[in-house]
Protein backbone atom coordinates (compact mmCIF):
# COMPACT_ATOMS: atom_id res chain seq x y z
CA UNK A 1 0.00 0.00 0.00
CA UNK A 2 1.32 3.50 -0.72
CA UNK A 3 0.21 6.08 1.82
CA UNK A 4 0.55 9.12 1.66
CA UNK A 5 0.24 11.15 5.04
CA UNK A 6 0.28 14.65 6.05
CA UNK A 7 2.78 15.62 9.08
CA UNK A 8 2.69 19.37 8.34
CA UNK A 9 2.09 20.05 12.39
CA UNK A 10 4.44 17.72 13.71
CA UNK A 11 7.25 20.30 14.30
CA UNK A 12 9.20 21.34 17.18
CA UNK A 13 6.12 23.49 18.68
CA UNK A 14 3.13 20.75 17.69
CA UNK A 15 0.03 20.99 20.38
CA UNK A 16 -2.45 18.70 20.15
CA UNK A 17 -3.15 17.71 16.16
CA UNK A 18 0.30 17.69 15.93
CA UNK A 19 1.11 14.85 18.90
CA UNK A 20 -1.31 13.10 17.26
CA UNK A 21 -0.16 13.20 14.03
CA UNK A 22 3.55 12.51 15.04
CA UNK A 23 2.51 9.76 17.10
CA UNK A 24 0.17 7.94 14.72
CA UNK A 25 3.18 8.25 12.18
CA UNK A 26 5.70 6.83 14.52
CA UNK A 27 3.29 3.66 15.61
CA UNK A 28 2.43 2.94 11.63
CA UNK A 29 6.15 2.69 10.74
CA UNK A 30 6.57 0.23 13.48
CA UNK A 31 3.35 -1.56 12.88
CA UNK A 32 3.48 -1.90 8.89
CA UNK A 33 7.05 -0.74 7.69
CA UNK A 34 6.04 -2.78 4.67
CA UNK A 35 3.93 -0.19 3.11
CA UNK A 36 5.44 2.97 1.01
CA UNK A 37 5.10 6.35 3.08
CA UNK A 38 5.34 9.31 1.73
CA UNK A 39 5.17 11.75 4.09
CA UNK A 40 3.88 15.38 3.59
CA UNK A 41 5.82 18.81 5.06
CA UNK A 42 3.02 20.91 4.13
CA UNK A 43 -0.26 19.93 3.32
CA UNK A 44 -2.88 22.54 1.49
CA UNK A 45 -3.14 25.90 2.30
CA UNK A 46 -3.89 26.61 5.65
CA UNK A 47 -1.13 25.95 7.76
CA UNK A 48 2.63 26.10 7.18
CA UNK A 49 5.93 25.67 8.66
CA UNK A 50 8.63 26.34 6.84
CA UNK A 51 11.22 24.39 9.20
CA UNK A 52 9.56 21.28 8.11
CA UNK A 53 10.71 18.47 7.63
CA UNK A 54 14.31 19.23 9.41
CA UNK A 55 12.57 19.07 12.72
CA UNK A 56 11.15 15.99 13.00
CA UNK A 57 12.28 12.93 10.50
CA UNK A 58 10.98 10.00 10.29
CA UNK A 59 12.64 7.00 8.88
CA UNK A 60 12.24 3.60 7.43
CA UNK A 61 13.33 1.85 4.25
CA UNK A 62 10.31 2.57 2.41
CA UNK A 63 9.97 6.05 3.78
CA UNK A 64 10.16 9.17 1.86
CA UNK A 65 9.37 13.02 2.23
CA UNK A 66 7.04 14.74 -0.31
CA UNK A 67 7.82 18.73 -1.72
CA UNK A 68 8.90 20.94 1.08
CA UNK A 69 7.44 24.64 0.73
CA UNK A 70 9.03 27.27 2.77
CA UNK A 71 6.34 30.03 1.25
CA UNK A 72 2.20 29.85 1.67
CA UNK A 73 2.00 30.80 -1.79
CA UNK A 74 4.51 27.93 -2.72
CA UNK A 75 2.25 25.46 -0.57
CA UNK A 76 -1.21 26.98 -1.93
CA UNK A 77 0.00 26.38 -5.33
CA UNK A 78 1.43 23.25 -5.24
CA UNK A 79 -1.93 21.80 -2.87
CA UNK A 80 -4.28 23.13 -5.25
CA UNK A 81 -3.25 22.62 -8.54
CA UNK A 82 -5.85 20.15 -10.64
CA UNK A 83 -3.17 17.00 -11.12
CA UNK A 84 -2.30 16.46 -7.74
CA UNK A 85 -2.76 12.96 -7.73
CA UNK A 86 -0.14 12.44 -10.47
CA UNK A 87 2.40 14.66 -8.78
CA UNK A 88 2.43 13.35 -5.85
CA UNK A 89 2.94 9.45 -7.31
CA UNK A 90 -1.05 8.35 -7.39
CA UNK A 91 -0.95 7.05 -3.79
CA UNK A 92 -3.49 4.30 -2.47
CA UNK A 93 -4.39 6.52 0.66
CA UNK A 94 -4.07 10.46 1.21
CA UNK A 95 -4.18 10.98 4.88
CA UNK A 96 -5.37 15.11 5.77
CA UNK A 97 -4.50 15.53 9.66
CA UNK A 98 -4.33 19.50 9.98
CA UNK A 99 -7.96 20.46 9.01
CA UNK A 100 -7.60 21.00 5.29
CA UNK A 101 -8.83 18.94 2.49
CA UNK A 102 -7.92 18.79 -0.64
CA UNK A 103 -10.85 18.54 -3.35
CA UNK A 104 -9.93 17.51 -6.57
CA UNK A 105 -8.68 13.52 -5.51
CA UNK A 106 -10.74 11.30 -8.20
CA UNK A 107 -9.01 8.04 -7.13
CA UNK A 108 -7.13 7.65 -3.90
CA UNK A 109 -8.89 7.27 -1.09
CA UNK A 110 -9.11 10.19 1.01
CA UNK A 111 -9.00 9.64 5.29
CA UNK A 112 -9.61 12.85 7.42
CA UNK A 113 -8.78 13.08 10.88
CA UNK A 114 -10.81 15.33 12.90
CA UNK A 115 -9.56 16.27 16.23
CA UNK A 116 -13.08 18.50 17.00
CA UNK A 117 -15.21 21.35 15.58
CA UNK A 118 -15.55 23.43 18.62
CA UNK A 119 -15.45 26.89 16.84
CA UNK A 120 -18.58 25.62 15.60
CA UNK A 121 -19.88 25.81 18.80
CA UNK A 122 -18.78 29.35 19.99
CA UNK A 123 -16.92 31.50 17.37
CA UNK A 124 -15.14 33.18 20.63
CA UNK A 125 -13.13 30.62 21.18
CA UNK A 126 -10.67 30.84 18.75
CA UNK A 127 -9.73 33.85 15.90
CA UNK A 128 -12.17 34.41 13.34
CA UNK A 129 -9.27 33.46 10.61
CA UNK A 130 -8.64 30.50 12.60
CA UNK A 131 -12.29 29.72 12.48
CA UNK A 132 -12.82 30.02 9.04
CA UNK A 133 -9.90 28.18 8.34
CA UNK A 134 -10.69 25.27 10.42
CA UNK A 135 -14.52 25.22 9.37
CA UNK A 136 -13.48 25.71 5.67
CA UNK A 137 -11.45 22.25 5.83
CA UNK A 138 -14.19 20.37 8.41
CA UNK A 139 -16.54 21.36 5.39
CA UNK A 140 -14.50 20.11 2.93
CA UNK A 141 -13.92 16.86 4.50
CA UNK A 142 -18.09 16.04 4.07
CA UNK A 143 -17.67 16.88 0.58
CA UNK A 144 -14.61 14.87 -0.46
CA UNK A 145 -13.12 12.35 2.20
CA UNK A 146 -13.87 8.83 1.57
CA UNK A 147 -13.66 7.81 5.41
CA UNK A 148 -13.49 10.38 8.86
CA UNK A 149 -11.28 9.50 11.39
CA UNK A 150 -12.96 11.14 15.03
CA UNK A 151 -10.52 10.65 17.98
CA UNK A 152 -13.63 10.24 20.42
CA UNK A 153 -16.89 9.22 20.45
CA UNK A 154 -18.23 12.87 21.05
CA UNK A 155 -16.43 13.86 18.25
CA UNK A 156 -18.01 11.61 15.87
CA UNK A 157 -21.31 12.20 17.12
CA UNK A 158 -20.76 16.13 16.85
CA UNK A 159 -19.47 15.71 13.10
CA UNK A 160 -22.53 13.24 12.24
CA UNK A 161 -25.06 16.23 13.67
CA UNK A 162 -23.27 18.83 12.05
CA UNK A 163 -22.88 17.20 8.57
CA UNK A 164 -26.06 14.87 8.31
CA UNK A 165 -25.54 13.77 5.34
CA UNK A 166 -22.09 11.70 5.25
CA UNK A 167 -22.46 8.55 5.88
CA UNK A 168 -22.00 7.45 9.37
CA UNK A 169 -20.23 3.99 8.62
CA UNK A 170 -17.87 6.03 7.45
CA UNK A 171 -17.29 8.18 10.39
CA UNK A 172 -14.58 5.48 12.34
CA UNK A 173 -13.20 6.43 15.93
CA UNK A 174 -9.75 5.74 16.89
CA UNK A 175 -8.23 7.20 20.05
CA UNK A 176 -5.30 8.75 20.23
CA UNK A 177 -2.92 7.71 23.20
CA UNK A 178 0.00 9.62 25.11
CA UNK A 179 2.93 10.06 23.43
CA UNK A 180 5.22 9.04 26.21
CA UNK A 181 5.98 5.42 25.85
CA UNK A 182 7.92 5.21 29.46
CA UNK A 183 6.04 5.38 31.96
CA UNK A 184 9.02 5.18 34.35
CA UNK A 185 10.47 8.45 33.14
CA UNK A 186 11.14 10.81 35.48
CA UNK A 187 11.83 14.33 33.67
CA UNK A 188 13.42 17.46 34.51
CA UNK A 189 11.90 20.26 36.34
CA UNK A 190 11.32 23.59 34.54
CA UNK A 191 13.68 26.46 35.93
CA UNK A 192 10.58 28.41 37.27
CA UNK A 193 9.91 25.57 40.09
CA UNK A 194 13.23 25.09 41.07
CA UNK A 195 12.60 26.19 44.60
CA UNK A 196 8.45 24.48 44.49
CA UNK A 197 8.26 21.21 46.53
CA UNK A 198 7.30 18.41 44.94
CA UNK A 199 3.79 17.25 45.88
CA UNK A 200 3.03 20.88 46.72
CA UNK A 201 1.71 22.47 43.63
CA UNK A 202 -1.47 22.37 41.86
CA UNK A 203 -1.19 21.87 37.96
CA UNK A 204 -2.96 22.67 34.97
CA UNK A 205 -1.75 22.17 31.15
CA UNK A 206 -2.84 23.58 28.17
CA UNK A 207 -2.40 26.84 25.84
CA UNK A 208 -3.46 29.80 27.55
CA UNK A 209 -7.15 30.34 25.63
CA UNK A 210 -10.92 31.25 26.04
CA UNK A 211 -11.82 27.31 25.37
CA UNK A 212 -9.03 25.83 27.89
CA UNK A 213 -11.49 28.17 30.79
CA UNK A 214 -8.18 29.55 32.73
CA UNK A 215 -10.50 32.21 33.36
CA UNK A 216 -12.93 30.27 35.36
CA UNK A 217 -10.23 28.07 37.25
CA UNK A 218 -8.74 31.39 38.36
CA UNK A 219 -11.64 32.17 40.43
CA UNK A 220 -12.40 28.46 41.69
CA UNK A 221 -8.54 29.09 42.80
CA UNK A 222 -8.96 32.28 44.65
CA UNK A 223 -11.73 30.97 46.08
CA UNK A 224 -9.98 28.52 47.36
CA UNK A 225 -7.09 30.26 48.69
CA UNK A 226 -9.70 32.77 50.44
CA UNK A 227 -11.53 29.96 51.88
CA UNK A 228 -8.37 29.40 53.98
CA UNK A 229 -7.28 26.14 51.34
CA UNK A 230 -3.67 24.28 51.85
CA UNK A 231 -1.07 27.40 50.85
CA UNK A 232 0.02 25.67 47.02
CA UNK A 233 0.56 27.23 43.94
CA UNK A 234 -1.28 26.89 40.89
CA UNK A 235 0.86 26.54 38.12
CA UNK A 236 -0.03 26.95 34.30
CA UNK A 237 1.70 24.57 32.03
CA UNK A 238 0.97 25.95 28.64
CA UNK A 239 2.32 27.93 25.54
CA UNK A 240 0.12 31.31 24.91
CA UNK A 241 -3.17 31.32 22.38
CA UNK A 242 -5.24 33.30 20.99
CA UNK A 243 -7.75 36.21 22.57
CA UNK A 244 -5.97 36.18 26.42
CA UNK A 245 -3.42 38.87 26.25
CA UNK A 246 -4.85 40.44 29.01
CA UNK A 247 -4.89 37.16 31.14
CA UNK A 248 -1.92 38.14 33.00
CA UNK A 249 -3.73 41.43 34.24
CA UNK A 250 -6.58 39.27 34.95
CA UNK A 251 -4.47 37.31 37.47
CA UNK A 252 -3.02 40.24 39.09
CA UNK A 253 -6.32 42.09 39.46
CA UNK A 254 -7.65 38.78 41.42
CA UNK A 255 -4.57 39.20 43.96
CA UNK A 256 -3.17 36.04 42.74
CA UNK A 257 0.22 36.80 40.88
CA UNK A 258 1.78 35.72 43.31
CA UNK A 259 0.57 32.24 43.78
CA UNK A 260 0.40 32.08 40.17
CA UNK A 261 2.80 30.26 37.65
CA UNK A 262 3.01 30.78 34.62
CA UNK A 263 5.92 28.25 32.91
CA UNK A 264 5.21 29.12 28.97
CA UNK A 265 5.55 26.53 26.63
CA UNK A 266 7.25 23.45 28.14
CA UNK A 267 9.43 20.68 26.89
CA UNK A 268 8.33 16.91 27.40
CA UNK A 269 10.88 16.10 30.16
CA UNK A 270 9.62 19.46 31.89
CA UNK A 271 5.97 18.31 30.91
CA UNK A 272 7.02 14.61 32.59
CA UNK A 273 8.19 15.92 35.97
CA UNK A 274 5.33 18.50 35.89
CA UNK A 275 2.71 15.56 36.06
CA UNK A 276 4.89 13.03 38.16
CA UNK A 277 5.38 15.65 40.87
CA UNK A 278 2.08 18.08 41.23
CA UNK A 279 -0.16 17.42 44.08
CA UNK A 280 -3.37 17.08 41.78
CA UNK A 281 -3.97 18.04 37.26
CA UNK A 282 -6.65 20.55 36.77
CA UNK A 283 -8.23 20.56 33.30
CA UNK A 284 -11.22 22.49 33.01
CA UNK A 285 -11.47 23.14 29.70
CA UNK A 286 -14.87 23.61 27.88
CA UNK A 287 -14.83 21.73 24.94
CA UNK A 288 -12.28 18.84 24.00
CA UNK A 289 -11.92 16.28 20.97
CA UNK A 290 -10.17 14.09 22.95
CA UNK A 291 -8.65 15.64 26.09
CA UNK A 292 -4.64 14.68 25.87
CA UNK A 293 -3.79 16.26 29.30
CA UNK A 294 -6.42 14.72 31.24
CA UNK A 295 -4.48 11.27 29.83
CA UNK A 296 -0.96 12.17 30.32
CA UNK A 297 -1.38 13.50 33.27
CA UNK A 298 -2.92 10.12 34.62
CA UNK A 299 -0.35 8.03 32.95
CA UNK A 300 2.21 9.37 34.92
CA UNK A 301 0.11 9.41 38.45
CA UNK A 302 -1.43 12.48 38.34
CA UNK A 303 -5.02 12.65 40.74
CA UNK A 304 -7.10 14.09 38.35
CA UNK A 305 -10.27 16.90 38.36
CA UNK A 306 -11.47 17.59 34.76
CA UNK A 307 -14.85 19.16 33.02
CA UNK A 308 -17.70 16.45 32.82
CA UNK A 309 -18.61 17.65 28.84
CA UNK A 310 -17.64 16.49 25.39
CA UNK A 311 -15.19 13.70 25.27
CA UNK A 312 -13.29 14.21 29.19
CA UNK A 313 -15.69 11.53 30.47
CA UNK A 314 -14.32 8.91 27.41
CA UNK A 315 -10.94 9.45 28.74
CA UNK A 316 -10.87 9.71 32.03
CA UNK A 317 -13.44 7.05 33.27
CA UNK A 318 -14.10 7.10 36.67
CA UNK A 319 -10.58 7.36 37.25
CA UNK A 320 -10.90 10.98 38.04
CA UNK A 321 -13.40 14.17 39.78
CA UNK A 322 -15.44 15.47 37.01
CA UNK A 323 -16.96 18.65 37.25
CA UNK A 324 -18.77 21.23 35.43
CA UNK A 325 -16.28 23.82 33.81
CA UNK A 326 -18.84 26.68 34.63
CA UNK A 327 -18.87 25.71 38.69
CA UNK A 328 -15.94 27.50 40.17
CA UNK A 329 -16.98 26.82 43.27
CA UNK A 330 -18.00 22.71 42.88
CA UNK A 331 -13.77 23.12 41.38
CA UNK A 332 -13.04 25.18 45.04
CA UNK A 333 -15.03 22.94 47.19
CA UNK A 334 -13.33 19.76 45.52
CA UNK A 335 -9.99 21.43 45.63
CA UNK A 336 -10.23 21.93 48.94
CA UNK A 337 -11.50 18.19 50.36
CA UNK A 338 -9.11 17.11 47.96
CA UNK A 339 -5.99 18.63 49.31
CA UNK A 340 -6.80 17.35 52.67
CA UNK A 341 -7.37 13.53 52.04
CA UNK A 342 -4.25 12.10 50.84
CA UNK A 343 -5.78 8.96 50.95
CA UNK A 344 -8.80 10.25 48.06
CA UNK A 345 -5.47 11.70 46.12
CA UNK A 346 -3.58 8.60 46.25
CA UNK A 347 -6.85 6.36 45.05
CA UNK A 348 -6.84 8.75 41.86
CA UNK A 349 -3.12 8.76 41.00
CA UNK A 350 -3.50 4.55 41.11
CA UNK A 351 -6.67 4.52 39.18
CA UNK A 352 -5.27 6.96 36.96
CA UNK A 353 -2.60 5.11 35.74
CA UNK A 354 -5.05 1.64 35.43
CA UNK A 355 -6.84 4.14 33.37
CA UNK A 356 -4.08 5.15 31.22
CA UNK A 357 -2.75 1.61 29.69
CA UNK A 358 -6.11 1.36 28.13
CA UNK A 359 -4.95 3.81 25.06
CA UNK A 360 -2.21 1.15 23.36
CA UNK A 361 -0.74 3.49 19.87
CA UNK A 362 -0.06 -0.94 19.13
CA UNK A 363 -3.73 -0.82 18.77
CA UNK A 364 -4.46 2.72 17.39
CA UNK A 365 -2.36 2.22 14.51
CA UNK A 366 -4.00 -1.11 14.04
CA UNK A 367 -7.26 0.72 14.30
CA UNK A 368 -5.92 3.33 11.37
CA UNK A 369 -4.62 0.04 9.39
CA UNK A 370 -8.17 -1.58 9.08
CA UNK A 371 -9.58 2.09 7.66
CA UNK A 372 -6.97 2.10 4.88
CA UNK A 373 -7.61 -1.56 3.93
CA UNK A 374 -11.59 -0.78 4.13
CA UNK A 375 -11.02 2.53 2.26
CA UNK A 376 -9.38 0.49 -0.25
CA UNK A 377 -12.18 -2.00 -0.48
CA UNK A 378 -14.58 -0.05 -0.52
CA UNK A 379 -15.96 2.10 -3.53
CA UNK A 380 -14.29 5.91 -3.96
CA UNK A 381 -17.27 7.99 -2.32
CA UNK A 382 -19.05 10.62 -4.40
CA UNK A 383 -17.05 13.84 -4.21
CA UNK A 384 -19.96 16.39 -3.64
CA UNK A 385 -17.84 19.20 -5.24
CA UNK A 386 -17.55 17.50 -8.45
CA UNK A 387 -22.11 17.08 -8.54
CA UNK A 388 -23.07 18.49 -11.60
CA UNK A 389 -25.57 21.65 -10.81
CA UNK A 390 -29.08 21.42 -12.45
CA UNK A 391 -29.05 23.05 -15.80
CA UNK A 392 -31.89 25.09 -15.11
CA UNK A 393 -29.63 26.96 -12.93
CA UNK A 394 -32.47 26.98 -10.23
CA UNK A 395 -32.50 25.35 -7.10
CA UNK A 396 -34.27 21.87 -7.25
CA UNK A 397 -36.91 21.40 -4.79
CA UNK A 398 -37.36 17.93 -2.64
CA UNK A 399 -40.52 15.88 -3.51
CA UNK A 400 -41.95 15.12 -0.59
CA UNK A 401 -45.01 13.75 -1.78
Amino acid sequence: MHIGFDISQTGSGKAGCGYFTHAMITALLAQAPRHRYALYPSFGDFFLDANMPATSPYHGTNVHYGQRHVTMDGTRGYWNQSNLEAVLGNPDIIHSNNFWTPLQISSSRLIYTLYDAGFVVDPTWTTEGNRIGCFDGIFRSAVAADWVVAISEYTRSHYLKTFPHFPSERVRVVYPCSRFTDCEQQGAAPKSLKDIDTKAFWLSVGTIEPRKNQRMLMLAYKGYLDAGGRPMPLVLAGGKGWLMDDFRDYVGELGLSDQVILTGYVSDEELIWLYRNCYASLYPSVFEGFGLPVLEGMQFGAATICSNTTSMPEVAGDAAILLSPDAPDAWTRNMLELALDEAKRQQLSTAGQQRARQFDWKRSAEAMLEIYDLALRSPKRSNMANTTPPKSGHAQLENHD
